[in-house]
């Protein structure tokens, strides 16, 4: 090599051996295609297939579903449960005398009754009201002696259709006391002992959110029922599923698909010690925790009546978007991309064992719209991916990202453990993937 274009030749050279001048010259062009090189996304193995670049959105620590008191905290709770405890035993022989009186009250009011195409009779309904009182008993049981309320219902004949957020277990009793109203509910609460008559004496719609024809059914019975003025009005909790409260999940659209006007309601618990929330707790428990409180507070607003834009010709999805910011102004919360389809996710994770399941929600109404990934699909993908043993926080490394896929060991392997890498630190997470 010429001593010129050694490392180690010095910058300056002895005077006889200095040109008069000296031209630097720097290729521009090929500066900059070394440092694009070495900057470059990793190859995209995907690409003769034409599909770009994977851009996956950040991740969000906050958890919709998560209850904040799973676990009895502190002195002062478990002084409180243990001299709640004789008084919860009356509650809950109140509980169980008013369900079985209001279930006898349904099936005397129910006997002989056939043509539930139609509206209840008058005479029907007012043996109705003594199950609709022990529903309120119920709720006096479970230590909701008073409930505040602001704002009224309107009548049917203003607003057909009645959405309010979902919480806990105890808005459905509260408004089959206060509204008497025809409920959308899944196929299994039928199968419940005493409350499924109950249900069934609702005039329930029942739909199954996996079937697209239950769901197009559901829709037209929704519709059918809110047009005729003899029947009460409607009750959806358009999220789908019980949330912590302190957020929106993205609203489904039964409610909205007919087109009339609605009234939404805010629900809300305050609370110091105890979350009221039906969320990663169970049923069993929540129960308990109720019973052993002093008094459970519950807070209710019917807010003002929401019509369908009347001058241009609104989707359902943009009248569930303005329902859905009403009601989350009103109870000054964040409305989310999360659905039903992340508590399916959270639901596997937790049944897998996972150590924090809430890491593998990945705001299903956002990789809906995107990629158009079923939350079926989504399911299936992770059972794939839990198969591949992720650590505690959730990531895969190549090896069992490999294996799994029955993949050998080879470049083109790597390059597409690469592709999904998008932060480039040698492993993926579920959202990636």
């Amino acid at each position: 090599m010429a001593a010129a274009d050694n490392l180690g030749t010095p910058l300056l050279l002895p005077d006889n051996q200095c040109p008069s001048h000296m031209s630097l010259t720097i290729d521009l062009e090929s500066s900059d295609g070394l440092s694009d090189q070495s900057q470059s996304d990793p190859p995209n193995p995907f690409e003769f297939l034409g599909v770009g670049t994977l851009s996956v959105p950040g991740s969000s620590t906050f958890d919709p579903f998560r209850n904040h008191t799973p676990k009895i905290e502190g002195v002062y709770e478990w002084v409180k449960i243990l001299v709640c405890l004789p008084v919860a035993l009356v509650r809950l022989v109140l509980f169980l005398i008013a369900l079985f009186v209001g279930y006898l009250a349904t099936v005397v009011a129910t006997q002989g009754w056939t043509d539930k195409q139609d509206p209840m009779p008058r005479w029907r309904c007012r043996i109705m009201w003594v199950t609709r009182i022990c529903a309120r008993a119920i709720l006096f049981s479970w230590g909701y002696h008073w409930i505040k309320r602001r704002g009224r219902p309107v009548p049917r004949g203003i607003a057909p259709i009645v959405v309010s957020n979902h919480v806990s277990f105890v808005e459905p009793i509260f408004f089959f006391y206060e509204l008497f109203p025809i409920i959308v509910a899944s196929e299994s609460h039928d199968s419940v002992p005493l409350v499924g008559t109950i249900i069934r004496a609702m005039q329930v719609i029942y739909v199954d959110r996996s079937s697209a024809l239950s769901r197009k059914l559901a829709v037209d019975e929704i519709k059918r029922k809110a047009s005729l003025d003899g029947f009460p009005p409607v009750l959806l909790f358009p999220e789908g599923t019980t949330t912590n409260g302190r957020a929106l999940i993205l609203f489904q659209l039964g409610a909205f698909l007919p087109g009339y006007p609605i009234q939404p309601v805010i629900v809300h618990y305050p609370f110091v010690h105890f979350d009221q929330s039906w969320g990663n707790i169970s049923l069993g428990k929540l129960m308990f925790r109720m019973l052993t409180q002093f008094h459970n507070f519950m807070e209710v607003e019917y807010l003002p009546v929401i019509k369908p834009l009347e001058n241009q010709k609104e989707s359902a999805s943009r009248f569930a978007q303005r329902t859905a910011f009403a009601i989350a102004s009103a109870l000054n919360i964040t409305q989310t991309s999360y659905s039903y389809g992340d508590l399916m996710l959270l639901m596997k994770a937790a049944q897998r064992k996972q150590e924090n399941p809430s890491r593998f929600m990945v705001e299903m109404a956002k990789v809906e719209s995107a990629y158009q990934i079923s939350n079926s699909e989504a399911m299936d993908l992770l059972d794939k991916f839990l198969s591949m043993n992720p650590d505690n926080s959730g990531c895969v490394m190549l090896p069992e990202f490999s294996k799994v896929l029955r993949l050998s060991t080879c470049g083109l392997s790597e390059k597409i453990f690469a592709f999904l890498d998008v932060e480039n630190n040698g492993q993926i997470t579920f959202k990636q993937v």
